[in-house]
This record gives structure tokens, sequence and C-alpha cells, in this order.
């Protein structure tokens, strides 16, 4: 085993059989460690890279653990056969994977030296020589573009959006991985067909896109928050409805000129 098997990282889950986070059946490492603070966040034990105590069912839990790369491809190992069989692999989530470089780094080439397919959910928020570096292990990026105008990026992540869109260029002009976009589509924040034009032109004029994903808002994550002694930040907001959700992907087709999907 190459001592690179032995790089430590921080993680708070690990997801089998998923279906959602990249092609085929899938396990999924979820990182700790973010730079947004992204109002809509439904991970929000994931933005701290400092291990804590969440309330879980009226039951105080402990998020996060320190493992190795050997530790994590022990449990990844275990579904091989269904990656096989439907095209499936590792993904890396979080959080920002990117805000853990060198264990994100390890664990893409552990997993292909091992013949297992690479993942990775991210907004691209890191310096471009991290990324640079990861991509020749990564099959398929699964990128972010939450806004185009930096104000309102800021305004509901925490953080303008200039270098996360200047990384999605050149993450598509390396042409090293499969690029597929995804805009979540948030009410009061992104949800006009102006907006999702505007993300959609941006993506079409990428190079090596594959897809353009929408998904909707839930508030599946709200009693992570109550759990963390946090309000949640969106309050009462609702759903996107499905009369909604198709409009804007009408309007992802029709500006983007990709394959356009709601969900995955």
């Amino acid at each position: 085993m190459e001592d690179y098997w032995k790089t430590k990282g921080r993680i708070f889950d690990i997801q089998r059989y998923s279906i959602h986070d990249g092609d085929g059946i899938r396990t999924i490492v979820f990182l700790k460690g973010c730079v947004l603070r992204c109002r809509w966040c439904c991970n929000p034990e994931s933005q701290e890279y400092g291990i804590q105590t969440m309330m879980v069912q009226g039951e105080p839990k402990v998020i996060g653990k320190d493992v190795t790369v050997a530790e994590v491809m022990e449990i990844v190992e275990k579904d091989r056969p269904y990656y096989r069989r439907t095209g499936g692999g590792m993904t890396l989530s979080g959080g920002e994977s990117l805000c853990q470089p060198e264990f994100a780094a390890a664990l893409l080439k552990a997993a292909q030296e091992s013949g297992i397919h690479t993942a990775m959910e991210s907004m691209g928020c890191a310096d471009w020589e991290v990324i640079e570096r990861i991509l020749p292990d990564l099959d398929q990026y699964l990128l972010d573009i939450k806004h185009m105008d930096p104000d309102k990026h800021r305004e509901f992540t925490g953080k303008s959006n200039e270098l996360m869109l200047e990384n999605a260029k050149k993450i598509a002009a390396s042409g090293l991985t499969e690029l597929s976009i995804r805009i979540p589509v948030i009410p009061g924040f992104n949800d006009t067909p102006e907006e999702i034009r505007d993300i959609a032109l941006f993506a079409g004029s990428l190079p090596n896109v594959k897809r353009l994903h929408l998904l909707p808002y839930h508030r599946l994550g709200q009693d992570k928050y109550t759990g963390l002694g946090r309000e949640y930040p969106m309050g009462n907001v609702e759903p996107p409805t499905r009369e909604t959700m198709q409009i804007l992907l009408a309007t992802a087709e029709k500006n983007s000129g990709l394959e356009c999907q709601i969900g995955g």
C-alpha cells in the first residue's frame, strides 16, 4: 500500500447505494468543511470543519470523524459488484471537498488505481492549482453554478462567484473530466426564467458539458439546524412548484442547447 493511502481527512458520513450523485449506484463520502454559507444548505453539519454534536431524534450525535484513505476505501470496496453492473463508483461530497485538498486528491487517486469510477459534487471554489491536481483522477465533475450575479451570489451564499465561474471555464476547457452543471433552484434567489436563462447561456458556452441539472429546493435539512441549535435561514420558504420547474427546464433547454433534466 502506497503512503498516500495513509492520508487523513475528516468526514461526517458515508452513504451507500445512492443513485442521484453521479452515474449508476454510488457510495458518497461526505467531507467536513465548506467555504460557503448557502441559506438553503441541507447539510449544515458539513459547514464547520470542526467536530460537532448535533441532536438527532432527541439524542446527541457526534458529527465528524477522522479517517484514513485506506479506511474509506475499505467501505467503498464493499459495493464494487454494484459499480461494475451499473457504471457507478465513489462520489466525494460535502461541504466542499476542495476544502480538504490533500485528502480529496488521495481518495480520488486510490479509487482510480483500484478501478473504481470517481465523481465529485463541488462548487469549484478553490485555487485553480487545487482543482487542476485532481482532474486526472476525476471521471465526473458535478459542478454547482448558483447564480450569474456576483452581488446576489454573495448575499445568499457569503461569497462572490467570480472564482467559481472562472474555474468552470478552465475545467470545461481542460477536457479532462466529464462535466455536468447543476443549478439548485431556490425560491427568491434564482427561480425566475431570466436568472435560469443567464446560467443556461453560460453553461451552453462551455465546451465538453454533458448535461445540465435543475435541482429543486427542499426542506429536508431543516431539522438539522434545530439539532445544531441554529435558526433555519430559509424560514417558511416553500419548494418550487412542478409547473415552475417545467417552465425553468424549458428555459434551460432553449438557452443552453444542452441535455437538461430535473434532479440527478
